[in-house]
């Protein structure tokens, strides 16, 4: 196993196979954030808070469609059975110890969207060598971008004042998400010959 995508095609493209589990993935999670936000959305907004929750349905949808058009996809038999199981772990869990159930599925779903953020960053697992003007390594570099700024909205969303009484639950809350994302990517990449061996899952 390498410790990077690869190797690399003449060209310094990422090999089909693991571009496609690769993004497979990617889009299941950053898939489910948007339907996630999406529901979330009121018909009218009235509170400034809600046109956060607008701006990051439209930011994972877009990239998902990025992905979707960036991926030199081929077939893969497993992504059946793999997509299953991914998408049974976006399912909502309103987070324990929260009274009020809006708040504890808000929370549920800012954990998460923080968790996808901040776990998985693909483009650490890029060689030097890689193809700047590939489209999957854009594509990659550009999802990295893009969490990086959309983590900031999850962070003031969990830090604010409202749910300082619950400090202990968003804590648990957000250490189960971590952990439960960490493990499906640690999966993936090891499925694709990526080590992760001394905890090397593209978070450098």
């Amino acid at each position: 196993m390498s410790e990077l995508f690869g190797p690399l095609d003449p060209g310094g493209c990422v090999p089909s196979h693991q571009q496609t589990r690769v993004a497979a993935f990617l889009v299941s999670a950053h898939g489910a954030l948007a339907r996630r936000f999406a529901l979330a959305l009121p018909l009218r907004m009235e509170s400034a808070w809600q046109t956060e929750l607008n701006a990051q349905f439209y930011n994972e949808s877009e990239i998902v469609s990025l992905l979707l058009r960036a991926t030199s996809w081929t077939p893969d038999p497993a992504l059946g059975y793999l997509a299953v199981a991914w998408e049974t772990a976006w399912f909502p869990a309103p987070a324990q110890g929260i009274p009020d159930h809006s708040l504890a599925l808000a929370v549920d779903l800012a954990t998460l969207a923080h968790a996808v953020h901040a776990s998985i960053r693909p483009a650490a697992l890029l060689p030097l060598e890689a193809n700047a003007n590939d489209p999957f390594v854009m594509a990659l570099r550009r999802v990295e971008f893009e969490s990086g700024r959309l983590l900031q909205a999850q962070i003031l969303f969990l830090k604010g004042d409202n749910l300082r009484p619950f400090r202990d639950a968003v804590s648990a809350a957000l250490e189960r998400r971590h952990a439960e994302v960490r493990e499906l990517w640690r999966e993936v990449l090891q499925s694709v010959d990526v080590s992760t061996c001394d905890g090397n899952d593209g978070k450098r």
